[in-house]
């Protein structure tokens, strides 16, 4: 009798043998033509992919002058297994290089902690950033290296020796930067500070690829289906900033042999028009491939040459902050202008004494800034701080604070450069901390005069300049001014309005005003425009910083400035001539003979800074 247990299972082996079958093909399907890696890798044993670089974007000033531009620069590459007889010494005198380094290089390379991802049968830097006259030895004598090679890139070329710490720099990616972006591979250069860092994205355009075929040992031998696969690069975009280039020249000049900075801006439109940091240094010195070198010697130096003092610089405002005060006087109606305090050779209550040089007593608020009077903001403050409509001094100290915050203090203004600084504002919980909740206008009586806990920026006093000399708002403050051509984001157009009505603003204008024509700004008078000015005098351990904001014309501002001039002593003796200077070569386009005469006194002018002061 026929048994038919059997039966199913032929069908089920059968099933078993169609699903292995389905799988293999699917399988295979999948490696062929979904997954692109493995016939990649079988492409790359006749196939080599080279990197096309993209040239990066230009930056130019606002007169449309080129500043930053690019020239040639060669790396020269290496693929490990087919460096083979190589005739070590001859290739080390082409390259200028010791036998040394040459092993400690090529170590280094293979050093997968060092170099990420490395493998033999791919191309590797050997040396990054070569001139033309550096590599053109090794170019003649290629033929002799086997497994060497030499990729064209670009170095940037920088046209004036100025605005280094604004332009910024690059230098090779690290390997954290190459894991949080696929953009780069070992070897690359991205920005590093300034303008080239914040802008990178937009500045490095995009690398194209070119396919060529190799044979049987790695040679190249052309193009592959004549370029069909070939990939162009996509250029950067140019960059235009408001810096104006002879302003920052001649604003660096008046800085040499100084520690202390200067930021210009323009009211309408927060454009950055120069923004000095001194001491400085020429910005091809970090370009190449001996940037590293040159870093580390700039970094060694105990004047900070590579701090970008305008907006990583946080300094006590001095004087110039009263101009604050008094806006916040008014708007709460602490003071009007025709409201006078006295001065006793300065403020002189309760045992405390705030020095103030000799003028007549009592006065309004005109005179005040005018005079800088330091007893009139000192009360002022006190009777606002214990002020009844308040309650408490910490609600009255919060209310000061948030009228500081709205005017661009405390928080960093977001200007288009990283390292940005925020300075201090202190509030009524940084109080309570350091004085058990027992304090009062008098212990916080150094705020009324920029001095204390207070610290701002540069950028931040010249922006307080903006905003006055806007009669209420100020636009971000920001270095460039369009991006091929098209203008930036709503962020560099949107006025912020602080809460303190325009007639305000005018009144303490009528203060600044009388301070050029009679009072601590008087060198910064012109017969051409109207400037108006506040100096500033900050205190230090050592001599005093000198201090000037203003802006000018007066109705139809086109400049407000910020000099700081660390110990430079009263705000009169180094910051009003240098603004006044910088001003004028901004309004007229240069300066007179005799402007020219007072530039170069200041540009000689000597400031000893000892270690201690440093």
């Amino acid at each position: 009798m026929k048994n038919h247990k059997f039966d199913n299972r032929k069908y089920l082996i059968g099933i078993m043998v169609v699903a292995v079958v389905l799988i293999y093909v699917i399988r295979l399907f999948q490696i062929q033509i979904i997954d692109t890696r493995y016939r990649y890798s079988a492409d790359n044993n006749a196939l080599y992919y080279r990197t096309v670089y993209p040239t990066r974007g230009v930056i130019y000033d606002r007169e449309g002058r080129m500043i930053v531009s690019n020239q040639p620069s060669f790396d020269v590459m290496v693929v490990m297994r087919n460096v083979k007889d190589l005739d070590t010494l001859a290739f080390c005198r082409a390259m200028d290089i010791t036998r040394d380094f040459f092993e400690s290089r090529m170590a280094d390379i293979r050093n997968l902690r060092k170099n990420p991802g490395y493998s033999p049968y791919t191309e590797q830097v050997f040396m990054a950033q070569l001139s033309f006259d550096e590599i053109s030895d090794l170019r003649e004598n290629l033929y002799r290296f086997r497994g060497f090679g030499i990729n064209q890139r670009q170095q940037r070329k920088y046209n004036y020796e100025a605005a280094a710490h604004l332009l910024g720099d690059l230098g090779e990616v690290s390997k954290s930067e190459i894991e949080n972006d696929s953009w780069y591979s070992q070897g690359d250069v991205i920005g590093k500070q300034g303008v080239e860092k914040y802008y990178e994205s937009q500045l490095r355009g995009q690398k194209g690829v070119e396919v060529l075929l190799k044979d049987a040992y790695g040679r190249i031998q052309g193009s592959y289906y004549n370029g069909d696969f070939d990939k162009e690069s996509v250029p950067g975009k140019n960059i235009k900033l408001g810096l104006d280039i002879e302003l920052q020249m001649l604003g660096e000049r008046l800085m040499q042999n100084k520690i202390g900075s200067i930021v210009a801006l323009d009211p309408k439109t927060g454009e950055v028009l120069c923004m000095v940091s001194s001491p400085t240094f020429n910005p091809s010195e970090l370009s190449g491939r001996h940037r590293g070198e040159h870093y580390q010697e700039l970094a060694a130096r105990p004047d900070k040459p590579l701090l970008n003092r305008p907006i990583q610089g946080t300094y006590p405002p001095g004087s110039t902050f009263k101009t604050s005060q008094a806006l916040t006087f008014l708007q709460e109606g602490i003071i009007d202008s025709r409201t006078q305090y006295p001065c006793q050779g300065g403020f002189v209550f309760r045992g405390l004494r705030v020095g103030c040089h000799e003028h007549s007593s009592p006065l309004s608020l005109d005179f005040a800034i005018a005079t800088s009077c330091n007893g009139y903001f000192c009360w002022a403050y006190y009777y606002m701080i214990g002020a009844a409509k308040y309650g408490t001094p910490q609600k009255a100290l919060t209310v000061w604070k948030d009228y500081m915050v709205d005017m661009g203090f405390g928080y960093t203004l977001g200007v288009d450069l990283p390292g940005e600084a925020r300075g201090m504002i202190p509030n009524s919980d940084y109080y309570d901390r350091h004085y058990n909740r027992s304090w009062n206008g008098l212990t916080t009586i150094s705020n009324s005069i920029g001095q204390g806990e207070v610290t701002l920026t540069p950028l931040q006093i010249a922006n307080l300049g903006a905003t006055i000399a806007n009669r209420g708002y100020y636009i971000a403050p920001h270095v460039a001014k369009e991006i091929d051509g098209e203008k930036l984001d709503s962020l560099y157009i949107t006025r912020h309005y602080v809460g303190v009505d325009r007639k305000n603003y005018e009144t303490v204008i009528q203060g600044m005003r009388q301070s050029v024509i009679d009072g601590t700004c008087r060198a910064a008078n012109n017969p051409d425009y109207q400037v108006c000015g506040k100096t500033g005098t900050a205190q230090n351990r050592g001599i005093d910083h000198s201090v000037f904001m203003g802006f000018a014309p007066m109705e139809d501002p086109q400049i407000a400035i910020a000099v700081y001039v660390e110990n430079g002593g009263f705000g009169a003796v180094y910051g009003v001539p240098i603004g006044a200077l910088m001003m004028e070569q901004y309004i007229k386009g240069g300066l007179s003979e005799a402007s020219q005469r007072k530039a170069d006194d200041y540009s000689n002018r000597v400031i000893d800074y000892g270690e201690e002061e440093r």
